[in-house]
């Protein structure tokens, strides 16, 4: 028998609650912990800049409702990315990767996803694998001196779309504080891809594993790799989960998703997580008990 705990994804939730609501909130829908995100937007690049205060009374509503944050999604980079070509932007990037690690120790949280892109909105290059490289090991480097974790997530982008390849940029980096969060859905979009034999090969790297749903790149349509609802897509979530119920895998699964313009976004909430107990029970994972 495998026991996970299993999150939520922080965007899946209405906006405006306070954090011990927001708690309480992931807890009543059945998950074990939020996914913390710090993306891209002004707003949620503030955290990085919280006050002693602020970051105290984060903790106080953690330890009050019984809560923990396994993972700080990180985002920001898809705006700010590792490998631009733009030096103040790659100065920026780093920057936002070091508050981001004093944040995460302040917290108390133990992994930062990082996105597996040398950039996003620019041109692709030697360069921008290059620098990417470089500043990677600059921000592993700044990880295990506060012993936080960075998890690079295969991506909806070729750069980084499979473990082999997460494995390999670790592999020029040769640190226990960089490994894999592998996102099923991605892993399943790319046309060729052998999600088997990529997670049975690289499994001793995979710190925490999201489910998304996805629908595949094609030579005439990009992918979907968002908003798509869960059973709609072509990811096949049984034969993933019993795959790493039978590689013993004990990380966290997060269910990735998004509000979207439902009039009851909760509502699509638990929808998706019935969808995920009747898959748990059937392949044998049972979920980590809920924090009264």
């Amino acid at each position: 028998m495998v026991v996970n705990a299993v999150g939520i994804y922080e965007k899946a939730l209405p906006n405006g609650l306070s954090w011990e609501d927001e708690f309480n909130l992931v807890h009543t829908l059945g998950f074990n912990f939020l996914e913390f995100s710090v993306d891209e937007s002004d707003e949620r690049l503030k955290r990085l800049d919280w006050n002693k205060s602020e970051r105290e009374d984060f903790r106080k509503a953690l330890w009050k409702t019984n809560s923990r944050i396994n993972t700080l999604m990180l985002s920001g980079h898809r705006r700010f990315p590792l490998g631009s070509a733009d030096p103040e932007t790659r100065r920026t990037s780093l920057q936002i990767m070091r508050k981001a690690i004093d944040l995460a120790s302040d917290l108390g949280i133990r992994n930062i996803q990082l996105a597996g892109y040398d950039v996003y909105y620019e041109h692709k290059s030697l360069s921008s694998r290059e620098y990417f490289v470089e500043n990677l090991r600059k921000c592993v480097h700044m990880a295990a001196k506060k012993m936080v974790m960075l998890s690079i997530e295969t991506m909806d982008d070729p750069f980084i779309n499979t473990l082999d390849k997460d494995v390999y940029y670790k592999s020029l980096i040769r640190s226990p504080w960089l490994q894999a969060y592998p996102d099923i859905g991605n892993l399943t979009a790319w046309e060729g891809a052998d999600m088997g034999r990529d997670i049975e090969s690289n499994i001793d790297n995979v710190v925490a594993v999201h489910l998304k749903e996805t629908k595949p790149v094609t030579d005439t349509f990009p992918g979907a790799f968002r908003d798509v609802p869960f059973g709609e897509g072509t990811v096949d979530f049984e034969a993933a989960l019993r795959l790493f119920a039978r590689l013993q895998y004990c990380g966290s699964y997060t269910v990735e998703m998004w509000k979207g313009k439902e009039s009851d976004p909760l509502a699509a909430v638990r929808k998706a997580k019935a969808f995920f107990d009747a898959l748990f029970e059937k392949v044998g994972i049972v979920q980590e008990p809920i924090p009264a």
